[in-house]
């Protein structure tokens, strides 16, 4: 399986799967071979399922605690030892250093935007999930405001946004287009083709800039472009069922 690396600081590591190096057929393979499908509600086997998330925890060298992901605002941190199934509802989930050796956090994506956030040392680390309603939402700085109250301020973190949709290619209807730039300014785009669409994108790095962050390291990698990573909606558009999910995690240090 590849892992693209994302620069996280000395202390924690991470990174973003594409599709290739999994077990998943059928659609979830999508030429690739086996195909690195880690989404458990997308219709793919469940065994084959934990078995890729087996395969990125192996690579990782640590545990990773998964989320069922609701386009929401709340953050979790992980308690004990990782779930390989679900920590729950939630689209943003922090995991805490301890005496028992790394622990990793996953966000899983097929056009929105994953983010990765970890403390210099390594000490704490969150995956977050940023669709246009967690954008809206606020989960990104409600995981922001969450590594502050446990010691790790915005100034003192460094982040990855992974490979999504871009502005090029996520066309919306033109009111939803302004009602997001209304609450999220430096969204509104145009797709390659003229009308009108959101660049979720820019609106993560705008409210990272806002709140200090400015150890940024961004992926610009469109999936509904690169065939590398899962898109909703380029199979939709190309008539090809389900797809999987690929995934951004961060381990804190060892």
């Amino acid at each position: 399986m590849q892992l693209l690396p994302a620069d996280l600081g000395p202390g924690a590591r991470g990174g973003f799967t594409a599709r290739a190096g999994g077990v998943s057929g059928g659609p979830y393979a999508g030429g690739t071979g086996g195909g690195l499908n880690l989404g458990l509600r997308v219709g793919d086997d469940p065994a084959a399922v934990l078995a890729n998330r087996d395969r990125v925890a192996a690579a990782l060298g640590a545990p990773v605690g998964w989320m069922d992901q609701v386009h929401g605002a709340a953050v979790r941190v992980l308690d004990g030892a990782p779930d390989p199934r679900s920590e729950g509802e939630c689209d943003g989930l922090v995991a805490l250093a301890g005496s028992a050796g790394p622990v990793a956090a996953g966000v899983l994506v097929a056009d929105c935007v994953p983010v990765l956030l970890a403390a210099a040392d390594g000490s704490a680390v969150a995956a977050v999930h940023v669709g246009r309603q967690g954008l809206v939402r606020g989960v990104l700085p409600a995981a922001l405001d969450r590594l502050a109250e446990l010691g790790v301020p915005p100034a003192g973190l460094h982040a990855a946004v992974g490979p999504s949709i871009c502005g090029r290619c996520y066309e919306v209807p033109a009111a939803l287009r302004e009602e997001v730039a209304a609450q999220v300014p430096g969204t509104a785009a145009t797709t390659a083709w003229g009308t009108p669409a959101l660049d979720l994108p820019a609106g993560v790095l705008g409210q990272l800039a806002a709140r200090g962050v400015t150890r940024v390291h961004h992926v610009q990698a469109c999936t509904r472009e690169d065939a590398r990573f899962y898109s909703y909606r380029r199979a939709g558009e190309h008539g090809a069922g389900p797809t999987g999910r690929f995934a951004g995690v961060v381990r804190t240090a060892a």
